[in-house]
């Protein structure tokens, strides 16, 4: 038998398994998220008088807020906490278009009911169906 090439190293070792951010820890970094985005919008609301001007830029802080943590950090400030981060299928980093397909995706998972959230419970790799629409996995690190 011919070993040339075969370093013995990790070659029974077991494939890595993904272990995946679920519900409950979701839930938690979303609320998180939802505490410093108030932070912000009530000192943005000082700021900013009209009212008009300051939903304009709220949605932009929101959205940035999402998609560029996301894509550039992967994960925002309630996931990294929690240790989670947001991935391809293949537990790739995300681009920004990616993450903002997934954060306009979860207007969808909303107008259901919140049935596409509530999806991450029982789902077998615990994607929501923004998840599912954008291709991506929250995973725990």
């Amino acid at each position: 038998m011919d070993y040339s090439g075969w370093s013995g190293v990790g070659a029974f070792a077991p494939p890595v398994q993904k272990r995946y951010g679920g519900f409950w820890l979701r839930v938690v970094a979303y609320f998180l998220d939802a505490i410093l985005l108030v932070i912000a919008q009530v000192i943005l609301m000082q700021v900013v008088k009209n009212e008009a001007a300051a939903q304009g830029v709220n949605f932009l802080l929101t959205w940035f807020y999402f998609a560029g943590l996301e894509s550039m950090a992967g994960a925002t400030l309630g996931k990294m906490v929690l240790g989670l981060s947001v991935t391809d299928e293949q537990g790739n980093n995300i681009s920004f278009l990616r993450a903002t397909g997934r954060y306009f995706a979860k207007i969808i998972s909303a107008l259901i009911l919140c049935i596409g959230y509530i999806m991450v419970a029982w789902d077998g790799r615990k994607q929501g169906l923004h998840d599912k629409i954008a291709g991506t996995l929250v995973v725990k690190n």
